[in-house]
């Protein structure tokens, strides 16, 4: 009964419109009355799910990545990605998704690299001939790039959700040539559909000009080298790492490209205190609901019912993988890794999987249900960025769709794809 009115209460809650936070506490709050203890236990746990010190990296890795968008970072990557991949076939296509790879390692958000990349590359393919549509295809799905490239603030909230026992460096680490094969199998994909609809390249500026584009924008390819570098080393910790690369985007934008205005500073500030209340507040609500769900023995009831359909891991996984996938359509990246882990992740240790390897198929399985409907954030940006409707998007994404999905199966399956660059570092 206990569960019924937990799941029930934030179905139902969530399908009449309230946030998901609201959603969670709401649920967690008339689970814990109908159990009979104390109604300060949701307020402990939730208190306790984000007095977390790792916590603080979030914020600060949203607020360097909003520094670099509005300090001009965004625009010379783009130059220069179009210097390096530009003359293939879908040339401005090949630039949107390799500037995301670029771009990824400042941000570490889907969201903000559509926005950030979307505003710039959408109206320059419109402007060149090619289709909104494809457009808007590759700007969303590439997204899921940022997902995987250090510094993702979500591998940081996976981490917590595991218990805090997991290395953030290692899964900054695991992230990295995921996140690469996501962006060649995308690439592989847009020149095909490139290639078919006769969309033009781009004329190779020469190696002198890209000598030029690569030193104006080495200062923000610098931050991503800071970031990894730092944690991966052990100089700093992620939390750490955060604020050297606030301090860092300061400079760069302030001092060096002199392009940041004080509009701009006010506006990133402010969108960054938004945004970290919003983060923490789904964060803590949600981690009172994990604490139900383990108190409760989900996780344990969980594992028993999947051992009695299948003992085989291959099947275990891909079972996990749908589940987590049409979760991904209905719910928000923060909050499903926080509900889910606590689920999920004992399911697939008792199969034999690393805790590192299942953090980073989760990650890859929410952010393509974040390029979705019907709550696709990433998704809504692409195609409010391009002025074009939901429905004609997803007529011809379904390719994108199939990349995605197909770097998930191999990423499943293939556990050295995200376990052989941790253990080199080691």
């Amino acid at each position: 009964m206990e569960l019924i009115i937990l799941f029930g209460s934030f179905t139902f809650l969530l399908l009449i419109g309230t946030p998901v936070a609201f959603c969670l506490g709401i649920a967690s709050f008339a689970t814990v009355m109908y159990m009979g203890l104390p109604p300060v236990v949701v307020f402990q746990r939730l208190n306790s799910g984000v007095s977390v010190y790792a916590l603080m990296a979030i914020p600060f890795f949203i607020y360097a990545g909003d520094l670099m968008v509005r300090g001009d970072i965004a625009r010379r990557l783009v130059a220069l990605a179009g210097a390096i991949v530009g003359h293939l076939r879908g040339g401005l296509g090949q630039v949107n998704i390799l500037t995301s790879v670029m771009f990824g390692g400042i941000s570490g958000s889907a969201t903000a690299d559509a926005s950030a990349i979307g505003g710039l590359m959408v109206p320059q393919m419109k402007a060149r001939g090619y289709s909104v549509d494809y457009a808007v295809n590759i700007t969303v799905t590439a997204a899921i790039i940022a997902l995987m490239i250090p510094p993702s603030h979500n591998m940081i909230i996976y981490s917590i959700a595991a218990g805090g026992r997991l290395s953030i460096a290692d899964l900054f680490t695991a992230g990295i040539i995921p996140g690469l094969l996501l962006a060649l199998s995308l690439m592989v994909v847009a020149w095909l559909v490139a290639r078919k609809r006769g969309y033009p390249t781009e004329p190779f500026p020469g190696f002198a000009i890209l000598g030029q584009l690569f030193m104006s924008a080495i200062p923000g390819l610098i931050l991503i080298a800071i970031i990894f570098g730092g944690v991966r080393s052990g100089i700093f910790t992620a939390s750490e790492s955060s604020n050297i690369a606030v301090v860092y985007a300061l400079l760069v934008t302030v001092f060096l490209y002199r392009t940041l205005s004080m509009k701009d500073f006010i506006e990133a500030t402010l969108g960054a205190v938004r945004t970290t209340a919003m983060v923490l507040m789904v964060i803590g609500s949600a981690a009172c609901f994990g604490w139900l769900l383990a108190y409760l023995r989900v996780p344990t009831q969980m594992i028993e019912f999947l051992q009695q359909i299948s003992n085989n891991p291959i099947v275990i996984l891909l079972l996990i993988n749908i589940t987590l996938l049409i979760l991904g359509t209905f719910m928000d990246m923060s909050p499903l890794i926080v509900i889910t882990t606590p689920i999920f992740l004992p399911v697939a240790m008792a199969f034999g999987v690393d805790p590192i390897h299942f953090g980073v198929i989760m990650i890859l399985n929410l952010g393509i249900g974040l390029c979705t409907p019907p709550v696709g954030s990433v998704l809504f940006v692409g195609c409010a960025v391009g002025r074009i409707g939901i429905g004609q998007v997803m007529k011809t994404i379904w390719p994108f769709y199939g990349a995605a999905f197909g770097t998930l199966m191999l990423v499943t399956y293939i556990p050295a794809l995200s376990l052989w660059l941790p253990s080199v570092f080691k």
